[in-house]
């Protein structure tokens, strides 16, 4: 029977896209004086991790750069989102986990300052047993360890277990850690998500398809 839900943070447990969009237009334009689209950020950035991020801008910058700017962005992130909104249905979820006794992580590739921040502004750090940060990792998404190692602290298996993405990297790396993936459409569109390996795709939480699928894996 369903025994672990995990979860990615950005654009899953609270919509942030369009903030890390921000902070990252207002930080190009102030520093190099480079404009940078919505449609580039879907494109290169979304749902990936700082290090790649600063790879794709800033292919001849030195590794230190990077950090250094990832660190601006992140700050800035922090800065635009003192508050947070969850998505619909999401605490509903959480309430029916807790009475069923099904273990609830956070697997993100967000740096785990913005992990906390994050948590705490939507007033759920307490409902999470673990927090897996990718970065803290050898690999984060779209490779699998981040959810492999949340099924391991968990102790559960991919087979008992449904996790929650809104990205590409984030969605491959569920699915190919054999999970039952449910992807959700703030950052990406529905076919986007389908044709990544999505088992399912849902505006939020509320969604009466995924509560089926909840019914089918708990009377299992």
């Amino acid at each position: 029977m369903l025994n672990a839900l995990l979860f990615d943070l950005d654009g899953t447990l609270t919509d942030t896209d369009a903030l890390h969009l921000l902070a990252l237009q207002q930080l190009l334009l102030e520093e190099d004086g480079r404009v940078f689209s919505k449609a580039e950020f879907e494109a290169h950035v979304s749902g990936q991790a700082n290090a790649n991020m600063c790879r794709y801008l800033f292919p001849d910058r030195s590794v230190a750069e990077r950090e250094a700017f990832a660190e601006r962005k992140e700050v800035r992130f922090r800065e635009l989102s003192p508050q947070l909104t969850p998505i619909a249905g999401l605490l509903r979820l959480l309430d029916f986990a807790k009475a069923q006794d099904i273990g609830i992580a956070v697997v993100t590739n967000a740096p785990r300052a913005n992990a906390d921040h994050m948590l705490e502004a939507l007033g759920l750090r307490e409902r999470f047993e673990h927090i897996v940060v990718a970065e803290e990792l050898p690999r984060a998404k779209p490779d699998p360890l981040p959810y492999l190692t949340g099924l391991e602290r968990l102790h559960a298996s991919a087979g008992v277990t449904l996790a929650f993405e809104d990205s590409i990297p984030g969605l491959t790396a569920a699915v190919k850690a054999g999970i039952f993936t449910v992807g959700l459409v703030t950052s990406q569109r529905r076919e986007t998500l389908l044709a990544a390996g999505a088992h399912l795709v849902i505006e939020d939480f509320d969604d009466p398809q995924l509560w089926a699928v909840i019914d089918r894996m708990v009377s299992r």
